[in-house]
């Protein structure tokens, strides 16, 4: 298993080693020792799965209270995910990363994506159907609950609109609420315990 960095620190891009042959393939996705020993969480509580159709953009969510961080995996068809970093105390926050992440071809590698607590987390569908699966280190906690506005002005997030042909993007209405992120709750800030 590969574990890659990415333009945020600690989100990081997990590629599974594949063993295939004529048959088809086999990879192992989750392993606790192997994600312990690459620094990674172990300790994941509920999976959820979506599907979605081209356009549907879920997003950007993030929990208060009992923070999620995120594994996740295209089962079928390709996003466009976004992970925003919300941690006050770290050299990256404000700052966004997008990731191409598509079901798994003969000609690609298989990619999962961790995303910690503390980050907002969204996606665009980009293909005509998509699957996602991801497995989460907290459980739904709704009046943690936050959005932050997927069009925020202030993030200026480069999503790949183009991609979808002249369709308007399809946003729920609970995220079509979505606060700027100047106006945001953000997690508060840890305090390091002292020794």
């Amino acid at each position: 298993m590969q574990v890659l960095e990415t333009p945020l620190r600690d989100v990081k891009l997990i590629q599974p080693q594949r063993f295939g042959d004529s048959r088809g393939w086999f990879a192992e996705v989750f392993n606790q020792s192997t994600f312990a020993a690459a620094g990674l969480s172990t300790d994941f509580v509920q999976d959820n799965q979506s599907f979605s159709v081209k356009g549907v953009l879920r997003g950007l969510h993030y929990q208060l209270g009992k923070p999620q961080g995120k594994l996740v995996r295209v089962l079928s068809g390709h996003i466009w995910d976004v992970a925003v970093d919300l941690r006050r105390e770290s050299p990256d926050f404000g700052k966004w990363a997008g990731f191409d992440l598509k079901a798994e071809t003969s000609a690609e590698h298989l990619q999962l994506l961790w995303i910690p607590e503390g980050f907002a987390h969204g996606f665009l569908v980009l293909s005509d159907t998509a699957e996602v699966l991801y497995k989460t280190t907290n459980i739904y906690h709704p009046q943690g609950e936050r959005s932050i506005l997927w069009s925020d002005p202030t993030l200026a997030i480069d999503w790949p609109l183009g991609a979808l042909n002249g369709i308007s993007p399809s946003v729920s209405p609970k995220d079509a609420l979505g606060k700027h992120f100047l106006e945001a709750e953000f997690p508060p800030v840890e305090v390091p315990h002292l020794v």
